[in-house]
């Protein structure tokens, strides 16, 4: 009996067809992990196609537009901001929430938020205001609130810190620093401003 010296190759398993939400998924990662290596202008559908491999027919299907295909990738990945922490008091309070303001800004999808922010035309970034506002402003403000009103329950807050100047104060500044000045909000950099700008400003005055 002769044995050949071929053999055959082993048979590669197919790769599994995504349909339906998984196939969906797997763009809308693409579409954060593209915009945040290459960036708005650098996104491209054929290049989220390719990333997700997917032909991109599969993604002109259910997005019709770059900015439809970002505006709910976005507002898929970004972290959910709902919970106010309650550690005792209003300095430890702020503090975490900055914490995970600050990681969400940083993460993949705040990575991919800020290019749009950065990079968009004025007409673009029209797309995005709601999935900006639902998705970082209003959870970020409503937390503020809460955290300053069960400190002026405690007695930590002077009752008239409760306005909206006071509530933009965070966000305005963290954002600010980020995207003028390319701070990346070390732990420090966190606490001098909950230290120097925030207690001082919701601070009760001695009678």
């Amino acid at each position: 009996m002769t044995i050949s010296r071929w053999t055959a190759a082993p048979a590669q398993p197919a790769s599994p067809r995504r349909r339906g939400a998984v196939l969906e998924r797997a763009i809308l990662e693409a579409a954060l992990e593209q915009l945040s290596t290459v960036g708005w202008n650098g996104l491209t559908m054929e290049g989220v196609a390719a990333r997700a491999r997917t032909g991109k027919a599969a993604v002109y299907r259910r997005w019709p537009s770059k900015e439809d295909l970002v505006a709910d990738a976005l507002q898929a990945g970004l972290p959910s901001l709902t919970d106010a922490p309650d550690l005792g008091g209003v300095r430890e309070d702020l503090l975490e929430l900055c914490r995970r303001v600050r990681d969400a800004m940083f993460s993949q999808p705040g990575h991919a938020l800020r290019s749009v922010l950065y990079e968009c035309d004025v007409a673009q970034a029209e797309r995005f205001h709601a999935v900006i506002l639902g998705g970082v402003i209003e959870p970020t403000l409503h937390i503020l609130r809460e955290v300053i009103h069960r400190g002026i329950e405690r007695g930590e807050v002077r009752p008239e810190a409760a306005n909206p100047y006071v509530f933009d104060a965070i966000p305005a500044m963290m954002m600010y620093r980020s995207k003028v000045c390319a701070s990346e909000w070390s732990d420090r950099d966190l606490e001098e401003m909950v230290d120097q700008l925030m207690v001082p400003l919701l601070r009760r005055t001695a009678v």
